[in-house]
């Protein structure tokens, strides 16, 4: 009985009786007034207010339902967060396992602790830079290989030595992270991708190709880059520094192609011996680039390169074939003590010519006016 006294139909209803009955009792005081006119009226004002009931009932009912979704939107978000919450538990266990695993004496477990990484940087985009950082931590551990002890480049088809069996399976796994490296970085040509970072400083590769990718900054001081290097078509996005690579007996840089490559920073190749053949033909420098001290001991190709800003040539050694016809000269170039092979022709940039010395160098120079 007192829940159907709280009802608020029930006292709906009641106040449109009263309404009728007042209304309609008022008006029939009113001798102008019909008793079918005066029950009318009356009968509008009692409607009223269950009209004005059915819309506050329609309003409780719509805020009940707001209210209904705004709770199923929050458990909906939570169980989001919860289902987040495990996915990277769980890719942070198996990102610590692999890790672990990157130490196993077995080299088959090595290369599947290789691709588990990669596989949850192809996953997740938020630890790419970070396996990125672990494959090229781990290509910096020392590492040596009877095949690279005579030569940086095998000439024609020459078989490589054989190693012992461990250091055969090394080279494996160390292909196999060079391999999964160009893999994670993405397409040169890509829109909206961030260059990811690499850091190779002092690593000893083989057949390294990262060619039309996009990276962002890239170190690979006094490394070693044996047989062929291929960075063609690369867009570098961050500084570049290959500063004293190829330097060391056991370290020494083969076959390098950078053809149709841009540097948009920084290019510092200072100090660099390069032991084999060297295309850079149609590469763009835009930012300040430098040769110093380099040694190309075979034939140099600068075709078609561009340079935007500096170019430091000084000391640097041309002891084979170079063609330097570059598409845009740089604002400004530093060729002191820059020698060429005098027997030897060289494609140079208007205005510059070679200069015999008396103790049968020759040397580069830019000719006043």
């Amino acid at each position: 009985m007192k829940r159907l006294l709280r009802s608020p139909l029930l006292w709906t209803f009641v106040v449109s009786l009263v309404l009728l009955l007042a209304v309609g009792g008022w008006l029939l005081t009113d001798p102008a007034t019909s008793r079918s006119e005066a029950l009318k009226t009356g009968g509008i004002a009692g409607g009223a207010v269950v009209a004005l009931y059915a819309l506050w009932l329609n309003d409780r009912r719509r805020r009940v339902e707001e209210r209904r979704q705004e709770i199923e939107r929050q458990r909906q978000e939570l169980e989001l967060r919860r289902a987040d919450q495990d996915r990277d538990r769980i890719s942070d266990e198996r990102f610590a396992k692999a890790v672990e695993l990157l130490g196993h004496d077995a080299d088959q477990v090595r290369v599947g602790a290789l691709h588990a990484l990669a596989g949850l940087a192809r996953g997740r985009a938020i630890y790419t830079q970070t396996v990125l950082d672990i494959l090229c931590s781990y290509l910096r551990r020392p590492f040596k290989h009877p095949r690279y002890a005579d030569t940086a480049k095998l000439p024609g088809n020459t078989p490589p030595k054989e190693g012992e069996v461990a250091e055969d399976q090394e080279l494996q796994v160390r292909q196999t992270a060079q391999r999964l490296i160009g893999e994670l970085l993405p397409s040169a040509d890509s829109e909206g991708t961030r260059g990811y970072d690499l850091d190779l400083t002092g690593a000893v590769l083989e057949y390294l190709d990262l060619s039309d990718r996009k990276i962002g900054k890239l170190l690979l001081r006094y490394g070693g880059l044996y047989n062929s290097t291929n960075l063609s078509g690369c867009v570098f996005l961050g500084p570049v520094y290959l500063t004293g690579a190829g330097t060391k007996e056991d370290k020494r840089i083969g076959f390098f192609r950078c053809r149709g490559a841009k540097f948009t920073q920084r290019a510092w190749f200072s100090g660099v011996q390069f032991s084999e053949d060297v295309e850079f033909d149609g590469t763009v420098f835009a930012g300040e680039t430098s040769f110093k001290d380099s040694v190309f001991a075979k034939n140099a190709v600068f075709t078609e390169a561009e340079f935007a800003k500096t170019l430091d040539l000084r000391r640097a050694r041309f002891e084979g074939f170079s063609d330097l016809k570059f598409r845009k000269a740089p604002d400004s170039v530093s060729l002191y003590n820059t020698t060429v092979e005098p027997s030897r022709d060289h494609e140079l940039p208007a205005g510059w010519v070679v200069e015999n010395l008396p103790d049968g160098r020759a040397r580069l120079t830019v000719k006043d006016g």
